[in-house]
């Protein structure tokens, strides 16, 4: 089985006595379900599964629940085996963005307190975005994402003590050696290949054969794409247009949305298309990185969401989009293909599962930089640029960041295929794999007593 951090916070919920209803999101084939049942099995004698997509395909028995009498009735039809109670029973809701209304409904299982309930869905981030009525007093949310770096390296049998003077090297600022620089690297480049979505890491793992992991990658993105159309049919072409554009917007200079390129009519704006950028984004399905001029602590005051770009959710999908099966691009570096776009992607994906809102500086005087960073240890914003060449040492806007005194910058890194940790002023030169210590998760050092 393949270790997934977000194991721990499910299972500290399930042992917890918590009346909160758990609900899970994150784009389709992230591993939501399979998590779900691994942690239940641990804690539950009795667990009842309802996938409301094949309730709504088949015989509807959920569809028209509006109260708990209705809720119970429905769930004795379901299911004849005898349950227990709170203590002992887990009823799992699979894909409920299917019956928004049992959303409504959790808060009023909830301060029943008859079972324990979790629930999940490959668009519940979208149905939580368009409703009204959701119980936010009565629910906790966890974002579920493809597999990070870190969990990569696990599957493949990189231990802990090697993640740890990884981590004690970033905070350090200290060189690794030689061979497990590149050790690490080789790893990283199959990462950009593979990705992290569970059942292309699994077949990888299990026959090392690339077409076969791009098989399962391009069924992935069909499947996207028949989500969108469930959606909205008013809707749906334009989310595929824009998907199928994050890969060529990712090639050009400023690496924006270009809203004019999506049906090919001039003087189109981010508010023509405000509701499709939504929907990608809140399905987990693309992770948006919003522009920010004047940066300052915390970034999200001085955010502009008209200024947006897009990344696939998982950097397998992206160098399947262009390179499809053949791998030289990626792990031969004498073919001399710009790989910038690639591990951008990368540190997209890295940053959001380390629970980071995602956002660059573009400023038209100024320039921009890839990526900015909240550091909440200093309180400070932290530019982060991307090279993916052997030139990663020119980067004009990242120099004149971190020279501006109006920011009050303490510090910006370059990351880079170097194994070299090396400092000029307040840039650090540091390797692409360390993008996995810019970590914004609430847990990640235990609790905080105050």
């Amino acid at each position: 089985m393949l270790f997934r951090k977000v194991e721990k916070r499910i299972e500290e919920y399930f042992a917890s006595d918590s009346d909160k209803v758990l609900l899970v999101t994150g784009a389709r084939q992230v591993g939501k379900s399979f998590i779900i049942r691994y942690c239940a099995d641990k804690f539950f004698k009795h667990i009842v599964e309802i996938n409301l997509i094949e309730d709504a395909e088949n015989n509807g028995i959920f569809k028209r629940v509006r109260s708990l009498e209705d809720f119970y009735l429905s769930l004795a039809a379901f299911s004849s085996e005898p349950l227990g109670d709170f203590s002992d029973t887990l009823i799992f809701l699979d894909e409920i963005q299917e019956y928004p209304h049992l959303l409504t409904l959790l808060k009023f299982l909830r301060e029943d307190r008859r079972y324990r309930y979790v629930a999940s869905g490959s668009l519940l981030g979208v149905t939580l975005k368009k409703s009204n009525s959701i119980p936010l007093g009565s629910i906790d949310i966890i974002n579920m994402y493809p597999l990070d770096f870190e969990e990569f390296m696990i599957a493949n049998n990189i231990g802990q003590a090697v993640i740890d003077l990884l981590r004690e090297s970033f905070h350090n600022l200290n060189t690794i050696s030689e061979g497990i620089h590149d050790r690490i690297m080789d790893l990283y480049k199959r990462y950009l290949l593979v990705g992290g979505l569970p059942e292309a890491v699994n077949k990888y793992l299990g026959s090392h054969d690339l077409i076969q992991v791009r098989a399962i990658q391009q069924t992935i993105s069909d499947l996207y794409k028949i989500d969108a159309a469930k959606y909205d049919k008013e809707h749906s072409l334009k989310i595929g247009r824009i998907y199928s554009l994050i890969p060529s917007n990712m090639e050009n200079k400023k690496k924006r949305i270009i809203y004019k390129e999506i049906e090919n009519i001039k003087g189109k704006r981010a508010s023509d298309y405000e509701e499709e950028v939504e929907y990608l984004i809140s399905s987990g399905t693309a992770l948006g990185v919003s522009a920010i001029s004047n940066p300052r602590f915390p970034l999200a005051e001085t955010e502009h969401k008209n200024l947006i770009k897009l990344y696939f959710n998982d950097p397998g999908l992206l160098t399947a989009a262009l390179y499809r099966a053949n791998p030289a691009p990626v792990l031969l570096t004498e073919c001399g293909i710009n790989l910038g776009s690639v591990y951008e992607c990368a540190v997209a994906c890295q940053l959001a599962a380390n629970e980071n809102k995602l956002f660059y500086y573009d400023n038209r005087n100024r320039g921009e930089v890839d990526f900015l960073y909240d550091d909440y240890d200093s309180l400070s914003v932290v530019p982060i640029e991307v090279k993916s060449g052997k030139d990663y040492k020119r980067h004009v806007a990242i120099t004149r960041f971190v020279s501006n005194p109006e920011y009050g910058i303490e510090q910006g890194y370059v990351l880079s295929n170097s194994r070299i940790v090396e400092s000029d002023g307040k840039i650090h030169y540091v390797p692409i794999y360390f993008s996995l210590f810019f970590d914004n998760r609430l847990d990640k050092n235990g609790p905080i007593l105050i």
